[in-house]
């Protein structure tokens, strides 16, 4: 019963706070405190709709843009006030020559032809510009188009802004004009100014057309930012709705090159570069799984077989060794491609550089030469090893080595016996190339590229022993020195790998 009536108190005391609120907003009625409810919901939607700015004008290319167009305006406006002020004062320095040189040619004539000299100048100033006053010592006017002489006059001073009373033929009036007085040797004294509106109007002039000049220049700038900002955020939109298809799985896509040769497409373009290496990576991981299952497969089922017959059909402990052995020769060809693919993955991923240093290639030619000297006499092959001169690269010794004896082992394993396998070094230019070539069948045309993929085995040898990585190891160990591998077609295989030319250190 306590918790119905607290809960009455409550609902009460809300619709009371409703309705304080509707009396609060004009036009709405005290006595709904819903609409309350609905107008302060939809209010807070209009706010959060006020606050949540376009993401145009959110983006800090269109700040920056704000930002510099404030401090160019406030430049232009404090160079504009400075021109203006400088026009000001030169108009002023220039008038007040004029007045001195005016009041000099004055005072220095007799008082006759002073009084003519001045009547005559006023006839010729229809513009009113020039205004003369001659003054007695008492101050009662002698000629002249002023009034009476002003009361805070300084005599025998510099230049000042006065305001005198005017009269002439065409009426009389206040005017600001700048003055210059003199007493004369007679006790008479001479007060010769220009007209001071003549300066401030020329002055206003100027400053008009310099202020007109700063809302265009603003509003260049202005332009300017917005366009350069609506140009980048439509290539940063471009980028990323490609970089959303290649995260959703697009690994074909590129990110767009422009026209120029800007920065961003420089940028763009290493991306792509490196997209390019990555679906390249992707797609070989991707078949990696399907080839070594299958050439896994062989050997496997091979060792398999041949313990199911040997656990059915052997009935001596000599044949259960034959069986045994093998098995064994089966497991090792499995464990071989699992090593070489291990060793691979150790030169693409590792990219390995610590053991890098000057290498003699001649030495690496005739080491392998005496390696394979035995083997290839055993198949009636010939091996010719021309190595002339120390030339020398800068890579790993033992991982050239390797790419040389794999080239010498494909060489001396698909020549026929009484063929010929040649290895040997030939300068050009600034390169060493490592040359093997066999007599044997060569490789086509069209499997010139496919002889470098991983277990890649063409259908004439497949009766021979081998993995089909030799030639993939040879490239991923050229590709980590930077040097360039070249597998030539035709009738006898020719296998290059060109290293640039290092200098035998001192």
């Amino acid at each position: 019963m306590r918790q119905t009536v607290r809960a009455d108190a409550r609902n009460a005391k809300d619709a009371s706070m409703s309705t304080e609120a509707c009396e609060l907003i004009p036009g709405l009625p005290s006595h709904s405190p819903g609409r309350a409810e609905q107008w302060s919901i939809a209010a807070m939607f209009r706010r959060d709709g006020v606050m949540q700015l376009p993401e145009f004008l959110r983006s800090n290319t269109l700040r920056w843009t704000v930002l510099v167009t404030s401090i160019f305006a406030s430049f232009t406006a404090a160079l504009l006030g400075f021109v203006y002020l400088k026009t000001k004062h030169d108009l002023t320095l220039r008038s007040d020559r004029a007045i001195a040189s005016e009041m000099g040619i004055l005072v220095a004539l007799p008082p006759g032809q002073r009084l003519d000299a001045i009547n005559q100048g006023l006839r010729y100033d229809p513009g009113r510009v020039r205004i003369v006053g001659l003054f007695g010592a008492r101050g009662d006017r002698i000629a002249g188009d002023m009034r009476g002489q002003p009361a805070n006059i300084e005599i025998d001073g510099t230049a000042q802004n006065v305001v005198v009373d005017r009269t002439d033929g065409f009426g009389g009036g206040r005017q600001a004009v700048r003055v210059i007085a003199r007493t004369l040797p007679d006790g008479n004294v001479l007060l010769v100014g220009r007209d001071a509106d003549e300066i401030d109007e020329i002055a206003r002039v100027v400053g008009g057309a310099l202020a007109l000049g700063l809302f265009p220049a603003v509003s260049l700038c202005i332009a300017v930012g917005v366009a350069l900002s609506t140009r980048a955020r439509k290539r940063i939109t471009q980028v990323n709705e490609r970089v959303q298809r290649i995260v959703a799985g697009n690994l074909r896509e590129r990110l767009p090159l422009g026209s120029s040769d800007d920065p961003f497409s420089q940028l763009a373009m290493i991306v792509n570069g490196m997209l390019d290496e990555m679906e390249t990576l992707i797609e070989s991981l991707a078949g990696v799984g399907r080839d070594i299952a299958h050439d896994l497969r062989t050997p496997l089922t091979r060792a398999r077989l041949m313990l199911e017959r040997g656990r059915r059909n052997a009935t001596t402990l000599e044949q259960l060794q034959a069986v045994a052995d093998k098995t064994t020769d089966a497991l090792d060809q499995s464990l071989s491609i699992v090593t070489a693919i291990l060793r691979l993955a150790e030169i693409e991923i590792n990219q390995r550089s610590s053991g890098f240093g000057h290498v003699a290639l001649a030495d690496i030619i005739r080491e392998v030469g005496d390696m394979y000297e035995p083997i290839a006499e055993d198949k009636g092959i010939s091996l010719v090893v021309q190595s002339p001169g120390e030339l020398n690269v800068h890579g790993d010794r033992d991982l050239l080595i390797e790419a040389v004896a794999n080239l010498v082992d494909n060489a001396v394993k698909f020549t026929p016996a009484g063929g010929r396998v040649e290895i040997g070094l030939v300068r050009s230019h600034d390169e060493i190339i490592v040359r093997v070539k066999d007599s044997g069948a060569g490789i086509s045309e069209h499997e010139r590229d496919a002889v470098l993929r991983r277990f890649y085995r063409s259908d004439r040898i497949r009766h021979t022993p081998g993995l089909g990585l030799g030639l993939n190891l040879v490239a991923a160990i050229v590709k980590l020195h930077g040097f360039r591998f070249t597998v030539h077609p035709g009738a006898g295989c020719i296998a290059e790998i060109a290293c640039p030319y290092a200098p035998t250190p001192v």
